[in-house]
């Protein structure tokens, strides 16, 4: 019937060849495999999300002990002249019979009527609370006399017992806690003196020691790394732009230039690990700038940034119509004045992505900045700018190797919530390019 109709009509089916159904079934296969490609590459991305969201997000809670302190002048300011020297010999072994005073208070205010009590919930608040209340009081001694509220930091066993990471099995096998000590936490929190909220001190605090990570925080690090971005910016931008528009619409073609452009490719191939020993000769040994400080990590970053912006405005350079450069010097414009009147606003979003890929590549870099001694421990903030890209600091990257290589469980959380903080100033970064690039984004 149908070598009937198709005899009628005049048309007549094309055979398929063997070879065509071979190279139907091998696109058919690589259709297949890119597409599971695709679904194995953000399966592994959810998973890796997965897993730092969920040990991170705990360190944006924090436990914290709410009691009201006597600030006795009789141990704080026995000469009672307020004059900042004396108080100032007062160590925190001083003031931590204050806490354990205050908290014995709190507790039988609400009910708690046992010494003993009292004496094991004093070994639930962290060992930083003493240094924490000693700079409160140097900040403001005329509230020494006063009675004055504060949420004091937990321990970190206490603190992971509501996170989930400490449990009472865990407990008998650790000397640091106790299932006791767990059941009276379990109390105070019933009673409203122990309770668990957001952490703002975790973006805000510095750093702390291998036995304090309950008052571990990122303010230095992210200080450091906003001194070292504004310098590879304040740097890397005009020299990398200048150079790009000499390479492309001013220089000479030749095999100087050749040379000049096979070598800037090749930078952007260099393992970063290689700026930093850069780094180290050239900027703290040669010139003697001091180490661990965001002048030196700054430059370091600026190095490894230029090919990638030289490169990205190169590109974005070449994107631009002749016919602009064309039209320009046909109404009697320079060669200058269509370069940088025609050519490079239309190549400004090109120009801005590329920037920002940079600056966001280079925050997450960790090789170069351990090489210039970034790794160090530090507690002090630097001061503002321009004194405080001479002073010691850290960055995000840094910070999370540091803490991953410590002991205590804690640290593992607050280096994944580092990671979280990491990724999200990655992500505005990255939507700050895509939105600048659809601003200024020109059609022909």
């Amino acid at each position: 019937m149908t070598d009937a109709i198709a005899a009628t009509t005049g048309q007549v089916k094309p055979a398929v060849s063997a070879r065509t159904r071979r190279r139907k079934a091998a696109e058919n296969r690589f259709r297949r495999l890119g597409l599971l490609a695709v679904i194995l590459g953000v399966l592994a991305l959810v998973g890796l999300l997965a897993s730092i969201l969920t040990n991170g997000l705990s360190s944006f809670r924090q436990t914290y002990i709410t009691m009201e302190i006597y600030l006795d002048p009789g141990i704080l300011d026995k000469q009672g002249n307020r004059d900042p020297a004396e108080i100032a010999k007062v160590t925190t072994f001083g003031y931590a019979p204050l806490i354990k005073a205050s908290l014995a208070k709190a507790m039988v205010d609400k009910g708690f009527d046992s010494t003993m009590e009292a004496d094991a919930a004093a070994e639930l608040i962290s060992k930083e609370a003493p240094a924490i209340l000693r700079r409160y009081v140097l900040a403001d001694p005329s509230r020494i006399g006063e009675t004055v509220e504060f949420d004091m930091l937990a321990s970190g066993r206490i603190d992971g017992y509501y996170k989930g990471r400490v449990t009472m099995a865990s407990a008998e096998l650790d000397r640091n806690t106790s299932p006791e000590q767990l059941r009276l936490a379990d109390e105070l929190k019933q009673a409203g003196i122990l309770t668990t909220r957001f952490n703002w001190d975790f973006f805000t605090a510095p750093d702390a020691s291998d036995t304090r990570p309950e008052a571990a925080g990122l303010g230095v690090a992210i200080l450091g790394s906003a001194y070292m971005m504004l310098i590879v910016l304040v740097l890397s931008l005009p020299i990398g732009v200048a150079a790009s528009i000499y390479l492309e619409e001013f220089a000479p073609k030749n095999r100087f230039t050749d040379l000049i452009e096979v070598n800037i490719a090749n930078l952007a191939a260099v393992p970063s690990i290689v700026f930093g020993i850069l780094g180290l000769a050239a900027f703290i040994n040669f010139v003697g700038l001091p180490q661990s400080a965001p002048i030196v990590g700054g430059l370091v970053l600026t190095l490894m940034t230029l090919p990638t912006i030289i490169i990205a405005t190169r590109a974005a350079l070449k994107a631009v119509p002749p016919s602009i450069r064309d039209a320009a010097l046909g109404v009697g414009a320079s060669k200058m004045q269509s370069v940088f009147h025609h050519v490079l606003p239309l190549a400004m979003p090109g120009i801005l992505t590329g920037t920002i890929i940079g600056l966001a590549q280079a925050l997450g870099e960790t090789a170069p900045l351990l090489l210039i001694g970034m790794v160090a421990f530090v507690r002090e903030y630097p001061a503002a700018p321009p004194e405080g890209f001479f002073d010691p600091a850290s960055a995000l990257p840094v910070q999370v190797y540091n803490w991953t290589q410590r002991g205590d469980p804690a640290f593992v959380e607050r280096a994944s919530g580092a990671i979280i903080v990491l990724l999200v100033f990655l992500l505005v970064m990255n939507l700050v390019a895509v939105i600048l690039r659809r601003r200024f984004e020109r059609r022909w």
